[in-house]
């Protein structure tokens, strides 16, 4: 039996992307990789009641109006420029903050910018060769441009606060919070946990 093979029944007997990993000693991507190519939507547990599954409850989605009602505002758009390079129509705040992009009214990405907005906004549009989020989220943007004329994005700037006299990061913390709640298909780690 291929490691595919084995990493598809697994998943059938209702295992979660990271356990198959795990048991496999195999990297998640390349377990979720094959699960998303399977039809088993974004990795998490098969959703497969025919086949005795129980079905997981599913996220919701997250909507535009959801972040404005927060406190999100819009700051600019993906596009592409003549050179076929990913740029944003105008220039950015430089604080730290909680951004998301959305294509129409919904969200399908949220991120922490601790560098500051301009700066990490700046790293999808250009990444390293090390930059593995960055350089995925690059092709992601560019593929959905080639049908779409922009991606949205939203930000808010939350401020830091403090816990029995410990600091929380304002901005860690809504991006996670986010993250654990919605459906948000462009984060890895909305579709593991």
């Amino acid at each position: 039996m291929s490691k595919s093979e084995k990493i598809r029944e697994l998943a059938k007997s209702g295992m979660s992307t990271a356990e198959i990993a795990r048991v496999l000693g195999i990297r998640y991507q390349f377990a979720y990789g094959v699960l998303r190519s399977a039809g088993f939507g974004s990795g998490e547990k098969a959703n497969l009641t025919s086949v005795g599954a129980a079905a997981k409850p599913s996220k919701p989605r997250l909507l535009v109006s959801d972040l404005r009602a927060g406190g999100f505002e819009h700051v600019g758009s993906w596009i592409l420029s003549p050179e076929q390079r990913l740029v944003i129509d105008r220039q950015l705040p430089t604080a730290v903050g909680v951004y998301a992009f959305a294509k129409r009214d919904i969200v399908l990405y949220v991120g922490v910018a601790t560098m500051g907005l301009a700066k990490r906004l700046y790293f999808y549009g250009r990444p390293g060769v090390s930059q593995r989020t960055s350089l995925r989220i690059n092709a992601i943007i560019v593929g959905e441009l080639a049908t779409h004329p922009t991606i949205d994005i939203y930000a808010a700037f939350p401020p830091d606060l403090e816990w029995n006299g410990l600091p929380v990061h304002g901005s860690a913390g809504l991006e996670l919070g986010l993250i654990k709640k919605y459906a948000l298909p462009w984060n890895m780690r909305s579709a593991g946990q």
